[in-house]
């Protein structure tokens, strides 16, 4: 986390109006008092989870906030606290953003793409998990389903908040990802990715991510995908 919010004071040179939310989902670390010891450098929110809820619970906290707080035109962007995801793609996103774009994905597939300190069988099953995703959504210019760095138009995330209230995100793990693609798939946004350099090797621990029971997570996913097409 320090790391992190270094980089990000390095960034504000360029970016005046950046704001930080921090969804300390129930950690058992210094992650919030970190947070806010940045506080006379960058302008910081933390939103405290009293207990674990899951990776679905802090995104919908986070980005419920923000759509609440925040105009239209506005864009957020999302991204791990681990040091695996380097802002110094941010620029990237925002300059498709500026081209156009409602939701860029930083991505592991695209041309310059890598993943760091990832073992065979975990890009095996990220490779296969995007595969079956990009089949059974079809998104044009989604090739990584299950990246959480990506970058909102924030008045598309109030449409989906509008649409679906509490139900937006119901997923808990990481198929919420996949999920949030899906909801915002009625309102016809134009998705851009841009190569993603997945850090692994800077991660302090091992991932959260249980394997099997994500496989199954997506299954359902995509019964629940039949049923919004039959609702369409």
């Amino acid at each position: 986390m320090p790391k992190l919010l270094q980089k990000f004071h390095s960034l504000r040179r360029d970016y005046e109006d950046l704001k930080i939310v921090v969804v300390d989902d129930g950690s058992q670390d210094e992650t919030a008092a970190i947070a806010e010891s940045f506080s006379e450098v960058l302008d910081v929110k933390v939103i405290r989870h009293g207990e674990n809820k899951g990776l679905g619970c802090a995104m919908m906290t986070g980005l419920q906030w923000i759509c609440e707080k925040g105009t239209p035109n506005d864009v957020v962007v999302t991204m791990d606290a681990d040091d695996t995801h380097d802002p110094n793609h941010i620029p990237a996103m925002l300059k498709k953003m500026n081209e156009g774009a409602d939701v860029v994905i930083a991505s592991r597939y695209q041309q310059g793409g890598e993943q760091v300190g990832l073992s065979q069988y975990r890009r095996l099953m990220s490779w296969g998990a995007s595969t079956f995703l990009s089949v059974l959504f079809g998104l044009e210019g989604v090739k990584d389903y299950s990246s959480g760095y990506r970058a909102y138009r924030v008045g598309l995330l109030q449409q989906a908040f509008e649409r679906f209230g509490s139900q937006f995100i119901e997923a808990r793990g990481f198929d919420c990802m996949a999920e949030i693609l899906l909801k915002l798939r009625p309102f016809r946004p134009q998705f851009a990715e841009v190569p993603l350099v997945l850090r692994y090797d800077r991660k302090a621990g091992p991932s959260k991510m249980p394997v099997l029971e994500t496989v199954f997570q997506y299954l359902f996913l995509a019964r629940k995908a039949a049923r919004l097409d039959d609702r369409s």
